[in-house]
């Protein structure tokens, strides 16, 4: 009788104890550091799945069309500048075009890698690639105005290097205080100038580089043309013509995007198009 009473008061806790140990094991789960989020791709396998992407869909619309062979089109700009660097003196390299080539392609490498969505790492490389490209026929034709050009290619020097100097100061100070102003801007000023589009993002000054580019050209219209580069004026020809198309393409119709490029395309046509008579006609 005693064992067996034993035994039912034994079934009795251990029935009571699992609600019990249910409830311990509960809260030690609760209590556990959620899992670590899964880690993220690595960067070059993340920017090698966007390069694989935009060649597959390169073919899907027009926009997308135009837009991977402008892109393509472009890396022709980088390798004019190696070609130049490699087969023809530095007194051909014009300072003037060769500033606004830096100037361009350095706002357009970080538009297209970093700002838009989704990324154009295409471009972006292309844009990257004539930066170290223009840079070395910048020293190049630095190092030979200073050695035989005088006292008048020293001011010019002198002078350029003020302009960029003062450019980078306003530059620096309207990203330091973009955000400041458009909070003061906001409540009083279009909606344009506070927008995420707008004149204190990166968005609209890649596009305005361009006529830099074409504004270049055409002050030196009467360039000789012994010193217009075949090569560069060929490319800036050939990006001009495809994006003046892509910016009729895409949705919606950018009209800016189109002038400036038929500006850039025109100017550029001009000096390929006097070479071209100079040397072969």
């Amino acid at each position: 009788m005693l064992a067996r009473a034993a035994r039912s008061l034994g079934s009795v806790a251990r029935v009571r104890m699992q609600p019990l140990k249910k409830g311990l094991c509960t809260a030690a789960e609760a209590a556990k550091p959620p899992p670590p989020p899964p880690p993220p791709p690595e960067a070059p396998l993340s920017i090698l799945g966007q390069i694989q992407s935009e060649i597959s869909g390169a073919s899907a619309n027009p926009a997308k069309l135009y837009g991977f062979v402008g892109a393509c089109c472009n890396w022709f700009l980088g390798l004019s500048a190696v070609y130049d660097a490699s087969t023809k003196g530095p007194e051909v390299i014009s300072l003037k075009m060769t500033g606004v080539m830096l100037c361009y392609s350095t706002l357009f490498g970080r538009w297209a890698g970093w700002a838009v969505s989704p990324r154009n790492y295409i471009l972006a490389a292309s844009h990257m690639f004539n930066v170290v490209a223009q840079c070395n026929q910048l020293r190049r034709c630095l190092e030979h105005k200073l050695e035989t050009g005088g006292d008048a290619a020293k001011a010019e020097v002198q002078e350029m290097a003020t302009k960029a100097a003062i450019g980078a100061a306003v530059v620096t100070t309207a990203v330091v205080s973009a955000d400041k102003l458009k909070a003061v801007l906001a409540p009083i000023g279009p909606a344009y100038l506070s927008s995420a589009g707008g004149p204190f993002t990166i968005h609209p000054w890649p596009p305005a580089t361009k006529l830099m580019i074409s504004g270049a050209s055409m002050l030196e219209l009467d360039r000789p043309t012994d010193k217009i580069s075949l090569s560069q004026y060929g490319a800036l020809t050939l990006t001009g013509a495809i994006f003046s198309r892509y910016g009729l393409v895409v949705t919606p119709i950018n009209y800016p995007l189109t002038s400036v490029n038929v500006l850039l395309f025109f100017s550029s046509a001009w000096h390929l198009g006097r070479k071209i008579k100079a040397d072969y006609m």
